[in-house]
């Protein structure tokens, strides 16, 4: 039987042949792999590849590291933290990322488009967080380097695909990758989002997806998924559209509330605040603590501030342990 090659799988080989680094030629042949018509005339072809990617993953764990330059898959971070889009093939992670940043990632309907993390800048208000589009998670295929990237990042939106009849065996594929990766236990917060909720069936998929969720999340990520949706609607998706842009200005609240973060504005006595330039500070900070981020000096000489927020009343008196909200403006008396 012919192998009838796609033009997907010749590109791949190319990319394996001119490729140097180990890692792009594993990514190639993972691509290989993943294009390759699946028929009884490539069964040998298949193993072969398997085989090649097996050995190769291997190889690379065992040679010794002398470059001193950093892998090329570890990313500069940027903005106020960084959000790690994880998924399966196809999951329209990088619409997504086009949708939301500045980034242009490669946009396709053919699998395993994204070879490389690939960063950009989503503005939520006035604070920007960095995104970052990944390989996809498949059995088998996925870069040997995509956990130690996981470990570094600050959070994860786990993306699945409204428009994938087999929506359900994907998503636990991709949960159970990140378990045995450890992933839940490192990375303590994680948001799930359905994409594509403009196809058709979408409405039923989300259904099932949520049901699924309730007993299939690992337990360390179940509690900031309850925060972000509410009691009632857990475990609450962000339903959304890529394509479209449904939902995305939810999504953008969403990659910020997950962070952990608040906003504060601080105002001199008598003066304004400047609403355009917040100190971004972790949920749970105190009043020393933000003064602190804004000047030692502060933090060492302050007796008191007095706040304006939604939990307090304007100008309130408060003390050096008060508990600071999202959007609070401060204003440090010292002495």
């Amino acid at each position: 039987m012919p192998a009838n090659l796609t033009p997907d799988y010749m590109a791949a080989e190319r990319r394996f042949r001119e490729a140097v680094d180990p890692q792009e030629q594993l990514d190639a042949l993972q691509q290989m792999l993943a294009t390759i018509p699946k028929h009884k005339g490539t069964e040998k072809m298949q193993a072969d590849l398997k085989r090649r990617i097996a050995r190769m993953k291997e190889e690379m764990q065992r040679r010794p590291s002398t470059a001193t330059q950093r892998p090329y898959w570890m990313l500069e971070r940027a903005g106020a933290g960084q959000v790690s889009l994880v998924g399966p093939p196809n999951a329209g992670k990088s619409q997504l990322l086009a949708s939301m940043s500045n980034a242009e990632p490669e946009v396709a309907d053919y699998p395993f488009t994204t070879r490389v993390p690939l960063p950009g800048i989503v503005a939520f208000e006035n604070v920007q967080v960095q995104v970052v589009d990944l390989p996809p998670v498949a059995p088998d295929l996925s870069p040997a380097w995509l956990p130690s990237l996981l470990h570094r990042t600050d959070a994860v939106a786990l993306v699945f695909d409204l428009g994938d009849d087999d929506l359900l065996s994907r998503a636990d594929e991709v949960i159970g990758y990140l378990d045995g990766a450890a992933i839940p236990r490192r990375i303590g917060r994680a948001m799930v989002v359905a994409n594509k909720a403009d196809t058709g069936g979408a409405v039923d998929r989300l259904s099932m997806l949520r049901d699924f969720l309730r007993t299939a999340l690992p337990n360390e990520w179940r509690s900031t998924i309850r925060e972000l949706g509410g009691e009632d609607e857990y475990p609450a998706p962000f339903v959304v559209s890529g394509r479209t842009g449904a939902g995305l200005d939810s999504l953008r609240r969403g990659f910020f509330d997950i962070l952990g973060l608040i906003r504060v504005y601080t105002k001199a006595p008598g003066k304004k605040p400047d609403h355009d330039a917040p100190f971004v500070l972790k949920r749970g900070t105190t009043v020393i603590g933000a003064a602190a981020a804004v000047h030692k000096d502060f933090a060492q000489n302050l007796k008191y501030a007095r706040i304006w927020g939604k939990d307090a009343y304007d100008g309130q008196m408060v003390q050096r342990d008060y508990v600071l909200s999202d959007s609070d403006i401060i204003e440090f008396h010292t002495g």
